[in-house]
């Protein structure tokens, strides 16, 4: 697997994640146009029937797969190949403060969040984090991958000094509830408006 190189700002949670799990930093690559850096890692892969998870950063040629876990959201289809879609992803994979982050299971994305760092003039000029699109595959529910994306998340979060983190769910379910408080977060500091634009 690669991800960003040890100088770009992108790669610092990653890298870091990857030699936790054992990873060792491998050749210079350049993917799509872009520097990375191969990791690999030494290790009996698929020993005794246990998967080898991997919680990263997206990258370019994961789209297709995360649009298609998507339908495990909220979305009724796939959206058609357009300028639009390849532009829009063109501009999460640029944004240094956009971070789409997949959890892998034997190299298929499972699960999957977003947490968008945003600049921040107040709390000492100290950003925060927002975080959406938490998903998981039906198939890979309640075996703590959804969670592994949020750690991440906040990993990113506190890599980025951020003084909090918020996200909106809007299932009642008790059991979703429960699941993003079990994640640190509450529901009772703040009280939350949205305002739905042309759905």
């Amino acid at each position: 697997m690669s991800t960003f190189r040890e100088n770009d700002v992108k790669g610092i949670a990653p890298r870091k994640l990857y030699k936790k799990f054992g990873f060792e930093e491998d050749e210079l690559i350049e993917e799509f146009g872009y520097p990375n850096q191969r990791f690999v890692l030494h290790a009996n892969i698929g020993a005794n029937n246990v998967p080898i998870v991997v919680v990263r950063e997206s990258k370019e040629e994961d789209l297709t797969e995360i649009l298609h876990l998507y339908l495990y959201l909220h979305e009724k289809s796939v959206p058609e190949e357009s300028e639009q879609l390849r532009s829009t992803w063109g501009n999460i994979m640029n944004d240094n403060n956009h971070h789409l982050i997949v959890c892998e299971v034997d190299g298929k994305i499972v699960a999957s969040c977003v947490c968008v760092v945003i600049p921040n003039l107040t709390r000492n000029v100290r950003p925060y984090a927002f975080v959406e699109n938490v998903v998981t595959h039906a198939d890979y529910r309640k075996k703590g991958y959804a969670t592994d994306c949020l750690n991440y998340a906040k990993h990113i979060a506190k890599e980025n000094n951020c003084y909090k983190m918020m996200l909106l769910t809007g299932s009642k379910e008790e059991s979703t509830l429960n699941f993003y408080r079990n994640a640190g977060y509450n529901s009772t500091d703040k009280t939350a408006f949205i305002q739905w634009i042309d759905m």
